[in-house]
């Protein structure tokens, strides 16, 4: 499917109502004001007359495609679009040749390349002395991280630029822009014309869709909440187990519970669990929180997270996943140290540099007499024998250990509130 921010010209009557609605300049663009309004860097380019290649890296439905062609049509370049989906290098040796030809005859082109992370890394570096030489303006399109997609080399002869998710402001202006354009009004009730922007979740091409759909719908009365969700399909919510996103919300329920917050921590873990993520997996990350976050500050935590993951590998889903939950709050309400994760570090630094250090005489093994003449064991005191029942502890490099005063970020254990949450009665916030 086209772009729906796509620059176009008229379009017939029973086109789409996103091709009905495309841009067609840059200032009926919505949603991206930091790149394209006064004092952002896209309009400082146009401003300036000149184009420099660049990434725009952004989510469906925001704007990509039409960006590239209003930018072409703003500077005066002649607009070229490939698609990494289905082209090979032959598309490509045309592409370039077809620029250069413009080039001699005194034309720019912009070349717009959709989905450029789909190209493999050979493909990427095909782009680099067309770049370098000016044949092409290169405006790359993409929905994943260029920094994990793209090569570097690319990436140091462009700008990248993000693109933000729809916002309800923005996505409130194209539903205006589709009332005017229909003439009359979305048969919803104002609870639901709201629930209808947060189906959209933020993709404008996507709300346009539904919104055909309600136009379409026969007279009579304004549709509530419940009825929209009965017209409508509810829309999956955008989760790659694979990709940037992944990482994103486990690294934010990991930092929920490591800040003491019930409340963010199971939020995430139920963004994790209704995008598809593997339950077992997230049970392996419950249990490196106990390990390293929470520690000897309550051991019962490795407990509760080992039996949180048999209880869900016991029961499945749904069940299963509220021992994950109860196992969430119960390590996010937990006092927190970190005595042993950094006692273990330095410990594991000190026998890298000291390689093959022997232990002092008096605490090695000494099972025959050769080895006792050599002075292996002598001086060794048994501890239950002497009067506190208990020595200090052997020398050792590391000259600290788990919880002790003087270990750097583990001087006592830390117990947070967060929001106040605690078992047995509601969450301190919505």
């Amino acid at each position: 499917m086209t772009d729906l921010f796509e620059a176009s010209g008229v379009h017939p009557p029973d086109a789409p109502l996103a091709d009905r609605l495309r841009p067609r300049s840059l200032e009926e663009v919505v949603g991206q004001d930091h790149l394209l309004g006064e004092g952002g860097p896209i309009r400082r380019m146009i401003e300036a007359g000149r184009l420099g290649s660049m990434i725009l890296w952004g989510p469906p439905g925001t704007g990509k495609t039409t960006i590239a062609r209003l930018l072409a049509q703003a500077a005066g370049y002649q607009f070229q679009q490939i698609s990494a989906v289905f082209s090979g290098v032959a598309d490509l040796k045309k592409a370039f040749e077809t620029a250069r030809g413009r080039r001699a005859a005194g034309q720019s082109t912009l070349l717009f390349v959709d989905e450029i992370h789909r190209f493999n890394r050979a493909q990427q570096d095909g782009f680099l002395p067309f770049v370098e030489e000016g044949i092409v303006t290169l405006v790359g399109a993409t929905t994943e991280n260029p920094s994990f997609e793209l090569n570097g080399a690319l990436l140091s002869r462009s700008q990248v630029f993000v693109l933000k998710r729809l916002d309800d402001e923005a996505l409130g202006q194209l539903l205006t822009r589709a009332e005017a354009q229909e003439e009359k009004d979305l048969p919803l009730t104002p609870e639901a014309r709201h629930a209808l922007l947060a189906l959209a979740d933020g993709d404008g091409r996507y709300l346009l869709t539904m919104s055909e759909v309600l136009f379409g719908l026969a007279g009579g009365e304004p549709l509530d909440v419940q009825a929209l969700a009965g017209t409508l399909q509810k829309r999956a919510p955008a989760y790659d187990k694979s990709r940037e996103e992944h990482y994103n919300l486990i690294s934010a329920l990991h930092k929920s519970v490591r800040g003491s917050d019930p409340d963010a921590a199971l939020y995430w873990l139920a963004r994790m669990l209704n995008g598809g993520e593997d339950p077992l997996y997230l049970a392996r990350r419950i249990v490196r929180m106990a390990v390293e976050d929470i520690g000897e500050a309550d051991p019962l935590s490795i407990l509760v997270a080992n039996a949180a993951k048999d209880t869900y590998d016991f029961l499945g889903s749904p069940e299963g996943e509220l021992a994950l939950a109860q196992a969430v709050v119960h390590l996010a309400t937990a006092p927190k140290s970190v005595g042993v994760y950094e006692a273990y570090k330095a410990a594991s630094k000190a026998a890298r540099e000291t390689g093959s250090l022997m232990p002092p005489a008096h605490i090695r093994n000494a099972p025959t007499k050769l080895m006792k003449d050599l002075g292996y064991g002598k001086g060794y005191q048994y501890d239950p024998d002497t009067p506190e029942a208990f020595r200090a502890p052997t020398t050792s490099p590391t000259r600290w250990s788990a919880g002790s005063s003087t270990s750097p970020r583990a001087r006592g254990m830390r117990r947070r509130s967060g929001s106040g949450w605690s078992a047995g009665r509601p969450c301190g916030r919505g």
